[in-house]
């Protein structure tokens, strides 16, 4: 199993026993609005899977190492708690989990601590990190020293980008892409990983010469249709499902982690894609 998925969400087991009322619990409405809803037919958006779960479903596609991915989360201590419980992950399974820290910016240097804390404790990235639905204006200064912090540790950021011309479903809120190329170009020290192939951006000619910005896959066929396998630079592209989100809800697949692989593969993703870059990016051996 050499395959690496650099964008995975788990949560702590009192979020998987009642997430709507954890989330009333702690004030974390979008979140909710975004995991919780249902679709048409009454399907969940997403699963709430244990870690032992994960474990099979990645033993099942023969990925070896998932990256665990944080969440925009509108409160400090809803970050700490995330924090900690990839902790324990990371304690538990050090050979097949990674962890990007999660912070909000409102904290101020309690978030820069929580970074520090983080590196300390084995994690190599930071995100997955939205200052749109965090409602951080990108000229705040604990945002530029979060940056700024990333660089200097040798943490990538992972940050949620959302296609212009998606649709409008629940929670959605708009990302500009010029924004996240002005970061770019700004904090040209930082490694940026953007999310769900930066909402087009990895096929667009105004981020082609963005030596700092990576992609991945995350959530794929529910926005894009195969094509875009060929289609970004293969460079800088890492593959990931955004699991436990129900990627092909019309067939039934669950999280879709063989169909998706299969998907991929069909496309002509190669093992750049599939490990290389993101070994290399974050340190994974």
């Amino acid at each position: 199993m050499d395959l690496i998925d650099a964008h995975v969400h788990l949560y702590p087991i009192a979020v998987n026993r009642d997430p709507v009322g954890w989330a009333t619990e702690h004030g974390e409405a979008h979140w909710a609005q975004l995991c919780t809803r249902k679709r048409k037919d009454g399907a969940p958006v997403q699963a709430f899977p244990t870690m032992a779960q994960l474990l099979f479903d990645l033993n099942a596609a023969g990925i070896r190492r998932a990256v665990l991915m944080g969440w925009y989360w509108e409160r400090h201590a809803t970050c700490v708690e995330h924090n900690r419980f990839y902790a324990s992950c990371l304690q538990a399974y050090p050979t097949r989990f990674a962890a990007f820290a999660t912070v909000h910016p409102d904290a101020g240097q309690k978030a820069l601590d929580e970074i520090r804390r983080a590196k300390d404790a084995g994690f190599c990235g930071i995100g997955e990190l939205s200052p749109h639905s965090q409602h951080v204006p990108l000229d705040e200064p604990v945002w530029h020293r979060i940056l700024e912090l990333a660089a200097e540790l040798d943490m990538p950021v992972n940050l949620h980008v959302t296609d212009p011309a998606s649709r409008p479903y629940p929670g959605r809120v708009d990302t500009p892409l010029a924004d996240f190329i002005a970061m770019a170009k700004d904090f040209p020290k930082t490694n940026f990983i953007l999310a769900h192939w930066g909402g087009g951006l990895a096929w667009a000619e105004a981020a082609a010469g963005l030596r700092n910005v990576w992609f991945d896959t995350a959530a794929s066929p529910l926005l894009y249709g195969p094509e875009v396998w060929k289609k970004g630079p293969i460079g800088r592209v890492l593959f990931g499902s955004d699991y436990p989100l129900m990627l092909y809800p019309k067939t039934g697949a669950g999280h879709g982690f063989a169909d998706l692989l299969a998907e991929a593969k069909a496309a002509g993703a190669d093992d750049s894609i599939f490990r290389v870059n993101a070994a290399t990016l974050l340190g994974i051996e």
